[in-house]
């Protein structure tokens, strides 16, 4: 009994870091997942769109497909006017914090959002819904009601003459401001449902019947590290948490809405071999001067002037085209050359590998004229610059906001590594077919040795 007791508490004792590192790695692996979920709220003024049982369970998290099975019979049965208000950032944690809890509903940030669900015939409640479901939403209900999306704000909404018979995708947006800002979350909130309940007060008069969304972009409440330490999990006293990495917002080119849109993580030319890095001087800055860009269904450029660049005025020129296909029967967008512009020259590339189809953005993790990195800028001449754009993504058209579209990335499905795993499982797989082949080739002896007759003499066996 000793012996087994010592032996159960040696075995614990070597497979302690064992279970401690996989349950570190669980954490991990859920506070990475806590990241990519936001919530959705829908109501409509129409009954019987969602059914009770549609609720899901605490801990779900809602995909793609999931989301089109309780859209559908709403765009389909309900309402052909459709709202839908686009948050920055937003967390189911943010009504736990801010709303109205134990019957304080004049505490809450969402007095107009509670009220609105409280009367409207059908509503449904989605907490965690997945990002990319999210980020596919506009192009969904676009294709669904057959109607572009319009923004609109308080003082166009009025101007608009809605029909009930025909379909309208209003996209209101909603900022988000963190407690680091001018304005504290409960305020921006608070401000936020107040256009929200100004807007639906004004579907209310002109008695327009309609379908509501509210959800955000990205999720407010951002999980914390979870640092692997020898302590165990527990938060640990004096822990510094580690500094997140600033993402800065993506170039946007507006007339009368967002139109071109246009990021990356690093932007970097050399002129004559000398390096300059431009991302501090192109994304977060207000002043950028975007003279001479523009945009159309068919065509769009977008210009990048820089001051005192390598000692001149440089400027960067992205020009993009939009063609319809009979083939695939869509719209494809191809980037057709960027140019470079200093002193009267101009340099040439050709990037005509940045292509995708036109409702999606486009997304590549190298966008360089270095063979090392790719090498999707080519130029037919040799050229005294080079530049090098690190995660680079762009979209030209059918832009919704401030955001990017799904991406089409320019990675190939496969890989060195997955055909070299083809290849092997390929080989192997003949090495196992000929073995299987040999062994079911083999043939017996069909006649024995009689030791009552005479002696059987085989010469040959076959």
């Amino acid at each position: 009994m000793a012996a087994t007791v010592v032996s159960q508490m040696w075995l614990g004792t070597r497979w302690a870091p064992f279970l401690w590192l996989h349950l570190s790695l669980v954490a991990v692996a859920a506070a990475v997942a806590a990241e990519q979920q936001v919530p959705l709220v829908l109501w409509s003024s129409d009954r019987d769109l969602w059914a009770p049982m549609a609720d899901t369970h605490e801990g779900h998290i809602t995909s793609d497909m999931q989301l089109s099975t309780y859209l559908d019979p709403a765009l389909e049965l309900g309402p052909r006017n459709v709202l839908l208000f686009l948050q920055d950032k937003l967390s189911i944690e943010d009504f736990t914090a801010y709303g109205g809890v134990f019957g304080n509903k004049q505490d809450s940030a969402f007095s107009n959002l509670e009220n609105a669900l409280d009367l409207a015939p059908s509503s449904l409640v989605l907490p965690a819904v997945d990002w990319y479901a999210i980020s596919t939403l506009t192009t969904y209900l676009q294709e669904k009601l057959g109607a572009s999306p319009l923004h609109v704000d308080l003082a166009t909404l009025k101007e608009l003459k809605l029909n009930a018979s025909l379909p309208a995708l209003l996209l209101i947006h909603l900022p988000y401001t963190a407690s680091s800002g001018l304005m504290a979350p409960r305020e921006v909130l608070t401000g936020n449902d107040e256009v929200i309940g100004q807007v639906l007060s004004t579907l209310k008069s002109e008695d327009v019947p309609y379908t509501a969304a509210l959800t955000a972009v990205r999720p407010s409440r951002v999980a914390r590290d979870v640092p692997v330490v020898a302590g165990g999990l527990g938060r640990q006293l004096l822990q510094t948490q580690v500094a997140s990495h600033v993402i800065h917002p993506p170039v946007s080119y507006n007339d009368t809405a967002p139109r071109i849109l246009f990021w990356a993580q690093n932007f970097s030319v050399a002129y004559k071999d000398e390096w300059k890095d431009l991302t501090s001087l192109t994304f977060g800055v207000e002043n950028l001067n975007l003279t001479g860009s523009f945009w159309n269904d068919s065509f769009a450029m977008l210009s990048l002037t820089y001051e005192s660049l390598f000692g001149a005025t440089v400027t960067f020129k992205f020009i993009l085209a939009n063609r319809f296909y009979p083939v695939s029967a869509r719209y494809w967008f191809t980037m057709e050359r960027l140019e470079i512009h200093s002193n009267g020259s101009a340099a040439h590339f050709n990037v005509s590998q940045i292509t995708g189809p036109s409702i999606y953005s486009f997304h590549c993790e190298y966008v360089s004229s270095l063979s090392k990195k790719g090498n999707l800028l080519v130029t037919n001449v040799p050229s005294l610059w080079q530049m090098t754009l690190h995660d680079f993504q762009i979209q030209a058209f059918n832009v919704t906001g401030e955001q990017f579209s799904y991406a089409s990335d320019c990675a190939g499905f496969f890989s060195p590594g997955i055909w070299m795993g083809l290849l092997t499982t390929l080989f192997m797989l003949f090495i196992f077919t000929y073995g299987l082949h040999m062994i079911l080739s083999l043939k017996t002896m069909d006649r024995f040795d009689d030791h009552k007759g005479p002696t059987i003499t085989l010469t040959q066996i076959v």
